[in-house]
């Protein structure tokens, strides 16, 4: 290679780089939290800086986790019930502490845990009503649905639904509560005010979380053993389709994310992957490939730039480039990062 070819990449490369930095830092500021569920913290990350700036300590096995409307909260869903996961005999595992359930409440100015709300049973992950007034909490172990009032952070109602529910999701007018059951194959429609069952929808084997596009009266759930989304009618509550993602061997759909309904973004667990799907075509659009070790969480950039994935078994979280496909960081939080929220720095 000449002098003046190498001068050229040179110079080439610098501007690629002061180019990337102009762009990081043109981005808003924004923070990450993310839950730690064998930590048992919620840990605030700097996505920018690629640097965790807080670690709160909660209590035991926090898993679901948001902020409330203004941001001056998060609410984190802790459990006393023990650890089981892939190759686990659930049945040789010592017996739920009780004593340890219910949603934490951390006040995020003095990044301290302030009270914890009774939630019904090992609570596992939870949506906030559009209001910002009730949550809606799965009770993995006992099979129930939830509602806490956050007015008087007292449990209102509990209802029960299909075996092991966990992802959660309310209708755009607070009407309706979806909850997806995992070993019963099914979501549940629930009345929000009156806490009675509506509907049953089936879906494919083991569904996790939950996703109702913002332009569309259709639902989205991941199929972690059917490789697949069902697709379902919020008007009727009948399956309009099943979009395949892959092997079921290897490709476990958990969480979904998306910033209009349009595209979706699922993580697969074991497979490592973040599939960028078409929600009207069904077609994966693309994979993108070793963005963490067991991806299961996942939050969009509030610009919807980036994505952003808790990897349990390696303890960080993924910054992913939705322009490029590229993983730009793996940020270390330490412990078994489980969900992830992404929200505007405070100022």
């Amino acid at each position: 290679m000449s002098k003046t070819s190498s001068v050229c990449w040179a110079v080439l490369g610098a501007l690629a780089v002061l180019a990337a930095r102009a762009d990081n830092a043109a981005r808003p500021a924004e923070r990450l939290y993310v839950s730690d569920e064998r930590g048992g913290n919620v840990v605030i990350v700097d996505p920018r800086e690629a640097r965790v700036v807080a670690r709160i300590a909660v209590g035991k096995r926090p898993r679901g986790l948001q902020l409330s409307l203004d941001h001056r909260r998060a609410y984190v869903a802790l459990s006393g019930s023990p650890i089981g996961g892939p190759n686990v005999d659930e049945s040789k595992l010592p017996p739920p502490d009780r004593r340890y359930d219910g949603i934490g409440v951390v006040d995020l100015k003095s990044q301290k845990l302030i009270s914890t709300y009774p939630s019904g049973a090992d609570p596992e992950t939870f949506a906030l009503s559009h209001d910002g007034k009730t949550l809606y909490v799965s009770n993995e172990d006992t099979g129930g649905l939830s509602a806490i009032d956050l007015t008087t952070g007292t449990l209102r109602a509990t209802v029960a639904v299909g075996s092991e529910p966990e992802g959660v999701a309310v209708s755009r007018d607070d009407h309706r509560v979806y909850v997806a059951c995992e070993t019963a194959n099914a979501i549940y429609v629930v009345d929000a005010q009156s806490m009675k069952v509506l509907a049953n929808i089936p879906t494919g084997k083991r569904p996790r979380s939950i996703l109702l596009a913002s332009h569309a009266h259709r639902g989205y759930a991941t199929d972690e053993f059917g490789a697949g989304l069902t697709v379902f009618s919020t008007d009727d509550y009948k399956v309009l389709k099943t979009i395949a993602l892959g092997d079921p061997k290897v490709v476990r759909p958990m969480g979904i994310a998306s910033t209009d309904g349009r595209l979706l973004y699922v993580t697969t667990g074991r497979f490592g992957a973040l599939l960028e799907v078409d929600a009207e075509t069904g077609r994966i659009v693309r994979t993108i490939d070793k963005v963490g070790q067991r991806p299961w969480g996942v939050a969009l950039s509030r610009d919807g730039a980036k994505a952003y994935t808790a990897n349990g078994p390696s303890g960080d979280v993924s910054v992913v480039d939705l322009k490029s496909g590229h993983v730009d960081a793996r940020i270390a939080v330490g412990g078994s990062p489980w969900g992830v929220v992404s929200a505007p720095a405070a100022e």
